[in-house]
């Protein structure tokens, strides 16, 4: 197996097991004293942490390194909570002025997140 398929299980089950254990990104972050970029470079498969930092991630989520490790096939759900959300979030990580938007993604519908979207757009052009 390729490194960048190990990265993709990887974060594949890190998003699913932070769901499960109803902690967010935030709250890793704070746990491993890491930065937002480095959890959220975990949780899109760009970057791997080394073991150490995976056995820390598994203590604090009670797990086997073998449920961050392995793919364990379907049975993990995706990050995000509705399937028309994914691509407008790649639109918001990928522009800055839309970012703060981004960790929202998860948990609302398309039409909201679209609603909020326009908001900012209308008050940035207010300068």
């Amino acid at each position: 197996m390729s490194e960048e398929e190990y990265k993709v299980i990887f974060s594949k089950n890190l998003r699913y097991y932070l769901e499960l254990a109803k902690k967010t990104q935030s709250e890793l972050c704070e746990y491993m004293n890491v930065s937002s970029a480095t959890v959220s470079d975990w949780c899109n498969g760009k970057k791997m942490p080394r073991m150490d930092k995976i056995q820390a991630i598994c203590n604090w989520l009670r797990i086997e390194k073998s449920d961050l490790l392995e793919d364990k096939g379907n049975k993990n759900s995706s990050y995000y909570l509705y399937d028309e959300a994914k691509e407008l979030a790649e639109f918001l990580y990928a522009n800055p002025e839309h970012k703060v938007l981004f960790d929202a993604t998860r948990k609302v519908k398309k039409d909201d997140i679209l609603f909020v979207k326009e908001m900012i757009d209308r008050m940035s052009n207010k300068n």
